[in-house]
């Protein structure tokens, strides 16, 4: 069967001038689109990615300055991971602890070294070294080199009261297989991708309903490869598993439908094509304020109303 690793995951922030120091400065990533909310344009979208804004690589977040503080519990994705060269862990430590991030020591996950840390807003992530990153280009910025640098998202964990039904959507929707079990938390990967191969399942059940708010990840999305994929994808959750999508939607950038999963979760299955260069060229990427077609004519509002940058 073929895999479908992730395509992107997508949080919310407070203020958009330090979300985009911490993911662009402090951590490396590169913002390959600014663009707006498409359903509340007086807020930014910010993609981070890779050099090309690859599938598997991108992060993006929805700045409202005003978001109260989410609180972490079941249906949420406890965690988001990027994968770093082997031995970057130190270097990595020292550096986010200097910046005044909330970093927590080291830890052994499946055989392999994670960094849990979490960023201004509360928003739970952990770098993991991955050896094949190493012989990966990687995009690089004056104070991270290449042995250091982030290369794309290694996976996610999602924190649920049962984990079986999930499961059941990774393994026979999207292609996971179960690859090990630590305790509460089950690993399944996905083949044929460098990036978003992994999600780890955290069965709690007793925890809290999750509730949304700034460091929290509003959803996290799976790669299609075209239309036909995602509709087939689609028809299995509704045929297989009694589970309803939405219409598509075009996000400009890839095509979208959602639906939530069992455990809560608010998952994505997106497009890879046509890709964050549709509109800019890709040493161009992120440079520019580019609005959807329907926000177009209101550009003058819109920019005037989102907040500063500089």
């Amino acid at each position: 069967m073929t895999a479908h690793p992730l395509h992107h995951v997508t949080a919310i922030a407070g203020d958009a001038r330090r979300n985009l120091d911490v993911y662009t400065r402090v951590l490396g990533l590169r913002l390959v689109k600014k663009t707006v909310n498409f359903d509340d344009p007086s807020a930014y979208h910010f993609y981070y990615g890779d050099e090309a804004g690859a599938p598997g690589s991108i992060l993006t977040f929805f700045p409202w300055e005003h978001a109260a503080r989410g609180r972490l519990g079941a249906g949420e994705t406890q965690e988001t991971l990027f994968r770093v060269p082997a031995g970057a862990l130190a270097w990595w430590a020292d550096r986010l602890e200097a910046e005044g991030l909330d970093v927590s020591a080291p830890e052994t996950r499946f055989g392999e070294t994670a960094l849990p840390f979490r960023d201004p807003d509360g928003m739970r992530l952990a770098l993991v070294e991955t050896p094949a990153a190493g012989d990966e280009p990687a995009w690089t910025t004056d104070e991270i080199p290449a042995e250091r640098a982030l290369r794309g998202m290694r996976g996610v964990r999602l924190l649920l009261r049962a984990t079986g039904p999930t499961a059941a959507i990774l393994g026979d929707v999207f292609g996971f297989q179960e690859t090990g079990r630590d305790g509460s938390v089950i690993r399944m990967e996905a083949t044929g991708a460098p990036y978003g191969t992994v999600v780890e399942l955290v069965e709690a059940p007793g925890a809290m309903p999750a509730r949304a708010g700034r460091g929290s990840v509003h959803h996290i999305a799976f790669r299609a490869s075209d239309d036909a994929a995602q509709a087939a994808m689609a028809d299995k959750l509704r045929q297989s598993h009694g589970l309803q999508t939405t219409e598509q939607r075009d996000r400009n950038y890839f095509r979208s439908v959602y639906f939530r999963e069992p455990g809560g979760v608010l998952f994505e299955i997106a497009t890879d094509s046509p890709g964050f260069a549709i509109d800019e060229a890709r040493d161009a990427l992120g440079k520019a304020l580019k609005l959807p077609p329907q926000y177009e004519k209101h550009r003058a509002e819109i920019e005037k109303v989102l907040p500063g940058l500089g």
